[in-house]
């Protein structure tokens, strides 16, 4: 059973419209602790509670989709799209929208002929990459890498929710009714960009939130119980908190 929340604004079509190019994506994951730790985290790696991102979707609308002449983080004065569909699909937070293709056709080309990821097809770049790092043999099948795969992404799967159980236990021995400290007051902007620069080819996505709120800002993850989405950002995957977000022209 796939549970899917889905909220959209609607369009006029106009057939042929210059400066109207329309994209699809994976924006971030829900109840997946990210890969890396974003900008605006003090180094802590983050979850999005399902129940937060479902309470934020229509944020998501008609807010921009920006980028940098690099691809390596947000940029809010170079805003080259607009979301106008939010949805969750299991734990995929899929978005759409238009991009401003006459105005910046350098990040169309981009989008363009960047590897095809929506399907999560093993490719034979991909092959090519693992079996550059040694990672994998040469000889190993298509049906074996594909297994290989799975097996990372459900080794990925057990290790976030490892330390989900850890953060839960933590926040269980807080003593009730204590005072929250200064620290845990605070409401950052964050921002699923990273400095690290190393990982798949491709470009991803990010996503700027604000008005956030953190079950427990000592836990190893933070967990975001409540946020507000402003924006989004197209990046190279190699700086994106989220290794699975990707983006393509539909």
């Amino acid at each position: 059973m796939i549970e899917l929340k889905s909220m959209a604004v609607a369009m006029p079509e106009v057939t042929g419209h210059p400066n109207r190019r329309a994209f699809r994506g994976v924006l971030t994951m829900v109840d997946v602790a990210s890969e890396r730790a974003p900008s605006g985290s003090k180094g802590h790696r983050v979850l999005l509670t399902k129940r937060a991102a479902e309470a934020a979707l229509p944020s998501l609308l008609g807010m921009a989709l920006d980028y940098s002449p690099a691809l390596d983080r947000h940029d809010v004065r170079r805003k080259v799209g607009v979301i106008t569909r939010a949805d969750i699909v299991g734990r995929n937070v899929e978005v759409g929208g238009y991009l401003f293709a006459r105005d910046f056709p350098e990040i169309v080309e981009e989008i363009a002929k960047s590897l095809p990821t929506s399907d999560h097809k093993p490719t034979d770049s991909f092959r090519a990459r693992l079996v550059n790092a040694g990672v994998i043999h040469a000889a190993v099948s298509p049906s074996d890498l594909g297994n290989w795969r799975e097996g990372y992404r459900l080794r990925a799967a057990l290790r976030a929710a490892t330390e989900r159980i850890l953060s839960l236990t933590i926040a269980m021995k807080r003593t009730p009714g204590r005072r929250l400290t200064q620290a845990e007051e605070f409401h950052p902007t964050i921002r699923a960009e990273t400095c690290v620069a190393a990982g798949p080819a491709g470009l991803g996505l990010s996503y700027e939130v604000t008005g956030v709120e953190i079950a427990d800002t000592r836990a190893h993850v933070w967990t975001l119980s409540k946020v507000t989405f402003t924006g989004a950002a197209i990046l190279r995957k190699d700086k994106a908190a989220y290794r699975d977000t990707w983006i393509e022209l539909s």
